[in-house]
Parts: structure tokens; sequence; C-alpha cells
């Protein structure tokens, strides 16, 4: 047991405390005040009743599904892609793949304010190309209709390193021989993709998905740098309203806030256990 004693400090301390303290937070009305005395009023389930009950919760809701849905969708595809395209070693295909890292690398401070600036209505190179050809001015960060197609254009460029480094790993575990001997029975480049490489992939492919899910779901920054969450609410997500709640407005609220990411937690939460479930069902299959 003491050589479990270092783990069991280190899960209470950064995952059991925390967790505790948001729940804790998310029962209470804390205000500044009683933030700091430490005198806040139990108030129960009422904060969560508040956030369902917000004209916020839906539109954010959605905004969280399509956010992570299609930012999902398509570093997933992207990577995968990319990943069988670096399996087939050739020259400078090294180089190429650490290219590809460099979103990866780059603080995420960084690659929002750069996305902010390229997609700028008025001096950004998104649309100083568009207008070359003809096209006229789009408000990428201030349309309704553009804004959180914006920020998830920026999080699927993020995503897509993450994808590829794991699943060109998977790809690494697949024997040549597979390949050689469905080459030798004639199928083709997609029948050997449909029938050998995605099967085969599967395991990675579900923990990449699960990863993916959960990093997208808590995605603050970019879209707080970029939208801060507007125009109005248009590409507010859950993640981004528990921190306007806490630190976007100068009055902070940080029970509602505990009780948003609270409901991030559930979610995740739930999507952990579809996974087990699954994973359990086909190692039994």
């Amino acid at each position: 047991m003491a050589f479990a004693a270092p783990l069991i400090v280190y899960l209470v301390a950064f995952y059991a405390f925390p967790l505790y303290r948001n729940i804790e937070l998310s029962v209470h009305d804390y205000t500044i005040r009683a933030f700091v005395q430490g005198n806040a009023k139990f108030v129960g389930l009422s904060n969560y009743a508040d956030v369902i009950t917000s004209q916020t919760f839906l539109p954010a809701l959605r905004n969280t599904a399509l956010f992570t849905a299609v930012s999902i969708a398509f570093q997933y595809t992207i990577g995968l892609g990319l990943a069988v395209f670096f399996r087939n070693n050739f020259r400078l295909s090294g180089v190429l793949r650490g290219m590809f890292l460099i979103p990866w690398l780059l603080p995420l401070i960084v690659s929002a304010s750069t996305w902010s600036w390229m997609l700028n209505s008025d001096s950004g190179i998104v649309n100083s190309v568009l207008q070359a050809f003809g096209i006229g001015q789009i408000n990428w960060l201030t349309s309704p209709g553009m804004a959180l197609v914006s920020v998830i254009i920026a999080n699927i460029w993020l995503g897509i390193p993450f994808n590829l480094v794991i699943l060109y790993s998977g790809l690494q575990n697949i024997s040549p021989d597979i390949y050689e001997a469905a080459s030798l029975d004639g199928a083709s480049g997609w029948k050997r993709f449909w029938h050998i490489t995605f099967p085969l992939l599967r395991p990675v492919s579900a923990i990449t998905l699960l990863l993916g899910l959960i990093y997208t779901l808590k995605v603050v920054d970019v879209i707080w740098i970029m939208t801060t969450g507007g125009p109005g609410d248009v590409s507010t997500t859950l993640a981004v309203w528990s921190y306007r709640e806490a630190f976007g407005t100068g009055q902070p609220a940080f029970s509602p806030a505990s009780a948003v990411g609270n409901l991030l937690i559930l979610i995740a939460l739930a999507f952990g256990v579809l996974y087990l479930y699954v994973q359990r069902r086909q190692e039994t299959s």
C-alpha cells in the first residue's frame, strides 16, 4: 500500500478535492464576499435549476454539440487520411509530419490570436485572398452566421496533429504481411483500407475520439480569444458560458459557473461510460 501512497495523494490533491470543491461551490450561493468569508448560503440544486432554465442554456448546449461533433468529425477524418498517407514512407515524410505538429506545439493563445488576425473582417489575409477572386468581405468573427463556423475551423486545425500522431502510431502496429496478402488476392487500395486498416484501427480510433471529445468539450481559450462567445451567444458553448460567469463579466458568479462546469463533467463521464461499455462488449464478443 505504501508504494501507492504518492499516487493516492496526487489523485486526491488534483482530482478528488477540486471536484469536491466544484460541487460544493455549485450547491451554495457564493458571492465575492461569501467566497472570502466562507459563509455562503446552502441552496441545494437551485443553481442547476437556474442554469437549465436560463435563456442561454439551450443555445449553449446546441453550440457545444455542433462545435464538438463537427470538430471531432473533421479532425478524425483528416488525421486518419494523413496517417494513412504518411504510412507509406517517402522522401521528406518525416519533415512533413513534423510540420503538421506545429499547431499542436504552439501555445493556444498564439494560435487563437493568429486565427483571429487571419479572419479579421478588414485586414485579415483570408478576406484579402477571397477579394482577389472577386468574393466580397465576410465578417467571420462578428457575423451571427459565421462566428461559430470560424471557431470550429480554428479548432479543427488545432486538433488534427493529435489525431495524426495517435492514428499513425496505431497504423504501425498493423502487420505489413496482412496488406501484402490482400494485394496478392487482388484487393484494391480502398478495399484494403475498409476491410483491414479501419477495422484493425478501431480500438485506437475509439480512444482517439473519446479523448478528442473530452478535450473539445472544455475548449474555452480559442473561442474566448476569437469571439468571446459572441456576437450575442451564437458561439457560446457550455465551457465558455462557465468561464464567462466566473471571470468574464466583472461580477463573478462562481456558483452558476460551477454548476455549468459540473454539467460538462457529467456529459464527459457519460461518454466515458459508453466507451467502456462498448469496449467490454467487443472483448466478450
